[in-house]
């Protein structure tokens, strides 16, 4: 027995080679692929993951199923045929070994980003205790990205799907659940919310950084953090996670979400990005690369709807500018936007009227994305001006039934003439029409509405959602 410790060393080094040459042979899923998952209806569905370079790997579901090789990186995918909507059914992923995915639905599929008011949880919306007691609702599951930033496009991320019920609705984005709750209630299909965002970040953080770099309108950009990496001071003057690299939240939340079969983005995010004129100004360009980025990511003109800033009486000094980029944005297609000037909170950052803003996401995406009837999918929008002498005539869109005024007579109008001296100004409605006038502007050349950080604006459309802020001027 003199030769045991020996022949115990070499038994244990052979089974740690086996269990590494085991473990690199099995084949993995990301963790998007696991127990309570939801896939797109209707859709080809790419599922894919790792194994041993040339293995054989095969994946059935709902009675299908689809067999193919991975490369000779170890990499693999297959694209599923269409699936319907329905109860619960098995994800089977066969190589070398087997894996087996429980309870997966298939349903609506939404991918939810932003910063801390896309974060912020239903725990700490209004009515939470209300909103709990009825949230057993197994048919609406949650997927949070947990993983952080990185330098480096990422393959994986770290996360669960969550089922909602009244002990998990509290950790849920509160914009995202509330969403899916209205598509749930309206479809009556199995919905699917992925949550991937960090609070206090800025859109750059968001899109792949050499898809920035390469925007000759975003240099000021980089001029500017290469100036703040320089200056202590100000780098510890910004929001807590300014040191997160240009893209690095791409890298690590988003990256790793291509290509799962979705529906739809929605984003909330902005503030952030207010802090002085001159960066909130690159918000135009920032946010329309972002949707074409994602996009082609994805393969697809993949709807995109967005909350605009509310109202705050504490803003940035670009926030309206922000408020603006985001109206502008509207003309890319099958874009949509939350009006949500009237629900914020003038002492707070982070209103608390989660389900409103929820409540307009859907109201877009049901007539929109799904053609469902609706009483309106927008608040009143500027789509022109007519100068008459003394007064204005402004035509709004998403007015059919008419406009109104909540709370009185019509406010929130400002006229400018040559001068560019801003004044108060009367206004009243003739149909889908505003006709607005100023004694003290004999002849107008410019309109503001509800150009303030918290305005006292109160022109609605007949289905109760407020007009978005705009100007006619490109004045400084």
């Amino acid at each position: 027995m003199k030769h045991a410790p020996q022949f115990i060393q070499q038994t244990l080094v052979f089974v740690t080679l086996l269990a590494a040459s085991t473990a690199f042979a099995a084949v993995r899923l990301p963790a998007l692929f696991s127990d309570h998952m939801v896939m797109q209806q209707d859709a080809a569905v790419p599922v894919w993951g790792w194994a041993d370079p040339e293995e054989e790997v095969s994946v059935a579901i709902a009675g299908q199923q689809k067999t193919t090789r991975a490369d000779a990186t170890g990499q693999w995918k297959v694209i599923l045929d269409k699936l319907k909507p329905g109860a619960a059914l098995t994800l089977t992923i066969k190589g070398q070994n087997t894996i087996i995915v429980n309870d997966v639905l298939v349903g609506e599929v939404w991918l939810g980003s932003g910063q801390s008011n896309m974060a912020r949880t239903t725990k700490s919306a209004k009515d939470f205790a209300k909103e709990q007691a009825a949230a057993n609702l197994p048919d609406i599951r949650m997927f949070k990205v947990e993983s952080g930033a990185a330098t480096s496009p990422q393959s994986d991320c770290k996360g669960a799907w969550k089922v909602c019920a009244p002990e998990t609705v509290g950790g849920y984005s509160a914009v995202l659940f509330f969403l899916g709750r209205e598509l749930h209630r309206n479809l009556k299909v199995p919905v699917g919310l992925i949550h991937s965002s960090v609070g206090g970040t800025t859109i750059e953080q968001w899109t792949d950084a050499d898809v920035q770099r390469k925007q000759p309108k975003l240099r000021p950009l980089f001029e500017a953090l290469a100036l703040r990496t320089n200056d202590a001071a100000a780098t510890k003057a910004l929001a807590p996670n300014a040191r997160i690299p240009v893209g690095g939240l791409f890298n690590g939340k988003i990256a790793p979400l291509v290509p799962y079969a979705l529906r739809g983005l929605v984003w909330y995010q902005g503030e952030s990005n207010t802090k002085t004129v001159d960066l909130a100004r690159l918000y135009e360009h920032q946010l329309p690369l972002l949707i074409h980025d994602w996009r082609q990511r994805w393969g697809q003109e993949l709807p995109f709807v967005y909350v605009q800033l509310p109202n705050w009486a504490k803003a940035g000094e670009g926030w309206c500018l922000v408020q603006e980029a985001m109206l502008k944005t509207l003309k890319l297609p099958r874009t949509g936007m939350a009006i949500t000037v009237d629900i914020g909170d003038p002492e707070s950052v982070h209103p608390q009227n989660k389900e409103e803003v929820g409540r307009r996401l859907s109201l877009w995406a049901l007539g929109i994305v799904y053609g469902e009837k609706v009483p309106e999918t927008s608040g009143p929008l500027l789509t022109g001006q007519q100068f008459n002498g003394a007064s204005v005539a402004l035509q709004f869109s998403h007015a059919a039934g008419g406009l109104v005024s909540r709370g009185g007579e019509l406010r929130g109008f400002q006229l400018a003439g040559d001068d560019r001296q801003w004044h108060p100004a009367r206004a009243e409605i003739a149909g889908s029409q505003v006709i607005i006038s100023c004694p003290e502007v004999a002849r107008p050349v410019a309109v503001r509405y509800a150009w303030e950080v918290n305005p006292d604006a109160n022109l609605f459309n007949t289905a109760g959602l407020p007009a978005s802020p705009f100007r006619t001027d490109d004045w400084r």
